[in-house]
């Protein structure tokens, strides 16, 4: 979602939306061992790549600002050919997140298809935000070579990717939907969210909307800078939209007219939680957050839940029977974590190894969505990302990767790291970091530090830069909301080709970089076990060893690991890493030399072992890392 108004949205709509929090958040743990409570407990590293789907495929670079489909092109589920997911797998990918699957609000003419036309007062940009979800059983036809096969090509997708050993994600939004959700596909006796809501009230626990009664909807007040379409006439975009009574906006704004920067384009979704902040529906008891999800499923067996719940639950469902292996969910704090339980619970019973990955930014709600909530995973957006980022812009000390690990500890193994995602600036953006290079050591620690997954989102391994005015997406950011071109992703696309072959030397190096590392990855035993960190005995050790380098080793009874990044891109830096005493003697070693071989690079190393103590000889240039393999 646009977090644009993210932090405000929050503070208002924690008082009545956001699931309390059951017991004091623990004590930060001093052990170095991660967690083992994972309701997904897996062998090897995940790595996940976030695509685009829409534009993953696309050739044209046109890239006009509000260009249409024709004028810009659009990508299609074709495009990712054997040849396209082979080249994806060869990077360590064990999972792919189409993003922007399902049927979202669009400008584009789909009546031929029985689809009716939406209305641009109430889209973002041309090719709309895939997360104003208009149809919940069905796919967006921009994404089909025949529209009226959409939802086959897409089945079609999931055998491929599975051919290729990869897993398929897709989003669920349970927050909120378009203003102008229309199932055309609803299988059964599913009824439309709102269908049966009473819509003269407010609030009632079953139905699936807020209601502002006696009000029609208004759209907002459009700042001087912006024009629906850029100012390109459309017969709907008129400054009207019919809804009466007016909706509770998406952002959980409940003016009959929300304002440009709330999420004007969607509605609120109902799920038993009063206007006054109390719950319609059965809370959990405090010990369910030690409990497993068989147990969680078993609580909810007879209860009476809201009927959004029921709904989603039937989606979930529906989506896991065509092959889907797992969700990604649209700002999943905005919603009570019981429904987690409850839906989560009846994901697992149908499949116990389904990924189920959470968008939360507060973190005194993390536990809580992770051991109630019956998540696999969230975001590790607010705690490591976020120092990371400072560090990668050299605003920050590596010190306080040290400090997040620890404090996250105890459920490290949920924390999904990654670097770029669609919401975030592309680290070659000027406005972030200016250099894909940034994004190297960066790369290495966060896929390594932790046993929790790492995600790759399309273009970072070829430093896409977000450039350029998309319409309603701006620059630092590649839009989600636009017909567009990616233009370096265009270029290892390579006309179909998925080679590289209009990639500079650099660029393609850039890849390779990326392939060599979360291939490694993927494969490592050490980084599902042990860690410790490094960087304090260094710091202390009087060597060019600064808040600029990061140093950590990981571990395991297979494999033995010494990883350290260096954050400087101007100068290289030469030192004596130590290996302090007690590492030396977890790992059994006795005083002597040990060959270490370079997984990242190549080439080889020496720990020398003396007095119980070791030390490696490290040069390395800037931005450089290595993962020395004992």
């Amino acid at each position: 979602m646009c977090k644009k108004t993210l932090i405000l949205m929050l503070s208002v709509a924690s008082a009545v939306l956001l699931a309390c929090s059951k017991a004091p958040e623990p004590a930060m743990p001093t052990d170095t061992q991660p967690s083992a409570v994972s309701s997904n407990q897996v062998d090897n590293k995940i790595v996940v790549y976030q695509v685009f789907t829409r534009l993953f495929g696309n050739q044209n670079n046109t890239n006009k600002p509000w260009g249409t489909a024709e004028e810009n092109g659009v990508g299609k589920f074709a495009d990712f050919t054997p040849q396209a997911l082979s080249a994806i797998k060869a990077m360590g990918v064990s999972h792919i997140w189409y993003t922007g699957v399902p049927h979202h609000a669009l400008v584009r003419d789909y009546s031929a298809y029985g689809i009716s036309n939406d209305d641009p007062d109430v889209i973002k940009g041309r090719a709309g935000s895939p997360y104003a979800v208009k149809d919940y059983y069905n796919v967006n036809p921009d994404l089909a070579t025949d529209p009226a096969n959409r939802l086959a090509e897409f089945e079609a997708l999931i055998a491929r990717t599975h051919q290729h050993d990869m897993k398929v994600l897709i989003d669920i939004v349970p927050n909120h939907v378009a203003r102008s959700y229309q199932s055309l596909t609803n299988p059964g006796s599913v009824t439309d969210f709102g269908a049966n809501d009473k819509t003269s009230v407010e609030y009632q626990r079953d139905n699936n909307f807020y209601y502002v009664p006696g009000s029609a909807f208004s759209v907002p007040q459009w700042p001087a800078d912006y024009k629906v379409l850029g100012g390109d006439a459309h017969p709907l975009a008129d400054g009207h939209f019919a809804e009466y009574p007016a909706k509770w906006t998406g952002n959980g704004a409940r003016a009959a007219q929300p304002a440009f920067d709330d999420w004007y384009e969607t509605v609120k979704i109902n799920y038993g939680v009063k206007p006054d902040g109390s719950y319609d529906f059965d809370t959990l008891p405090n010990d369910y957050a030690d409990k497993d999800w068989p147990a969680h499923y078993a609580f909810w067996q007879g209860k009476d839940v809201p009927d959004s719940w029921r709904k989603f639950r039937d989606i979930t469902q529906y989506w896991l029977a065509k092959g889907v292996d797992g969700f990604r969910y649209d700002m999943a704090e905005m919603v009570p974590v019981e429904f987690w339980s409850y839906l989560n619970a009846h994901i697992k019973h149908t499949n116990p190894a389904a990924f189920l990955l959470a968008e939360v930014y507060q973190p005194h709600l993390y536990r809580d969505y992770i051991k109630l909530g019956k998540m696999d995973y969230l975001y590790d957006k607010v705690e490591f990302y976020d120092s990371l980022k400072l560090v990668m812009q050299g605003k920050g000390p590596t010190s306080a990767l040290v400090e997040t690990q620890q404090r996250m500890a105890d459920i490290e193994h949920h924390m999904l790291h990654f670097l770029e995602n669609h919401d975030e600036q592309r680290i070659a953006a000027p406005e972030f970091a200016g250099d894909a290079r940034k994004g190297m050591p960066a790369m290495v620690v966060s896929a390594t530090i932790s046993t929790s997954p790492t995600m790759l989102y399309f273009g970072q391994d070829v430093g896409e830069p977000g450039a350029g005015d998309a319409g309603f997406g701006k620059a630092s950011r590649t839009t989600i909301f636009d017909y567009w071109g990616v233009p370096q992703h265009q270029k290892w696309m390579n006309a179909g080709k998925f080679d590289g072959g209009g990639l500079t030397a650099d660029e393609l190096a850039l890849h390779n970089f990326y392939k060599t590392l979360l291939s490694f990855t993927a494969g490592a035993p050490a980084l599902m076990g042990e860690y410790t960190e490094l960087h304090s005995v260094n710091l202390a050790a009087g060597t060019a060893y600064s808040e600029q380098q990061l140093a950590f080793a990981r571990y395991s009874a297979e494999q033995k690991l010494l990883i350290v990044s260096q954050f400087n891109s101007d100068n290289s830096v030469n030192f004596a890493l130590t290996v302090p005493a007690e590492l030396i003697s977890k790992w059994q070693l006795t005083d002597g030399q040990y060959r270490l071989s370079d997984k990242l690079n190549g080439g080889e190393n020496s720990l020398i072992v003396k007095d119980g103590v070791g030390t490696v000889t490290l040069q390395l240039a800037p931005l450089a890392s290595v993962i020395l393999e004992l």
